[in-house]
């Protein structure tokens, strides 16, 4: 198996970094943005560090769950949650450009874990999803700017 590609995106928003904070850390959200995410249930309540949520993700006709942690919450700044199964961390990081603000993504992953090994062959293969993931990406967050700047 190849090593996991870097995946990152950066984009400008025509808002300030409170604006996108109030979209960006509410995980339940992330399903209207991503097109792999379905559904996200948060489990027990609250916002931070340590909150966990069980995502369901979908790939053509395969879905799977997932089991998240977040594990960086700093305010108006990033929100980062690791996923169990694939061992990745999901970083988003808020900064202010001059009246906006600009948002990246990133995802980070040293190597395959057992579990993308095992589910790769059914999703058409990690490598082929990492290209797909690096798109979904800049898709997410192109969707968050739309809705931002409504």
């Amino acid at each position: 198996m190849t090593s996991p590609r870097p995946i990152e995106a950066t984009i400008r928003i025509d808002a300030p970094p409170a604006a996108v904070w109030e979209v960006l850390s509410d995980v339940r959200r992330m399903p209207e943005f991503s097109p792999e995410l379905r559904k996200v249930v948060v489990l027990g309540r609250g916002s931070g560090t340590g909150v966990r949520f069980v995502g369901v993700n979908r790939r053509g006709v395969v879905v799977w769950p997932t089991l998240s942690t977040v594990v960086r919450w700093e305010p108006q700044q990033a929100i980062a949650w690791r996923t169990r199964e694939s061992g990745a961390t999901w970083l988003y990081e808020v900064e202010p450009l001059g009246t906006g603000s600009r948002l990246t993504g990133r995802r980070i992953l040293p190597r395959f874990t057992r579990g993308t090994a095992m589910l790769g062959p059914v999703i058409g293969g990690a490598a082929g999803h990492d290209a797909e993931l690096a798109e979904g990406m800049r898709t997410t967050l192109e969707r968050m700017r739309t809705r931002i700047e409504r």
